[in-house]
């Protein structure tokens, strides 16, 4: 369950980094309460998953679904560029999450 938490937690963080842009720095109301609640959602579904997870792995897994996430979405929604080269490291960051996923067991 913990790693469904962690999982969940991610995609917040991907909704509250996405929603920064779209709050243009806080000065429109709607995008900003969607960032700021997405936010509290992310820190407790993480605060969650820290129950059982050991601290280092789920924070690097937490903020590795949050920049993926982002990256991605920032490729596919806000035009940004999708050269070989970046979406190399969003791979390699994609490998660090699964290897400290295995590397833990995702046994919570």
């Amino acid at each position: 369950m913990s790693w469904s938490f962690l999982f969940l937690a991610g995609c917040f963080e991907v909704v509250w980094a996405i929603g920064l842009k779209f709050s243009d720095g806080f000065s429109r109301l709607a995008p900003s309460l969607v960032t700021i609640v997405a936010m509290g959602i992310s820190f407790l579904l993480l605060a969650q998953a820290l129950k059982t997870i050991p601290v280092g792995t789920g924070y690097a897994v937490w903020t590795g679904i949050g920049a993926v996430g982002t990256a991605l979405l920032g490729i596919m929604v806000l035009g940004e560029p999708a050269s070989p080269w970046r979406i190399s490291c969003i791979l390699l960051i994609v490998a660090g999450i699964v290897g400290l996923g295995v590397s833990s067991g995702f046994e919570s």
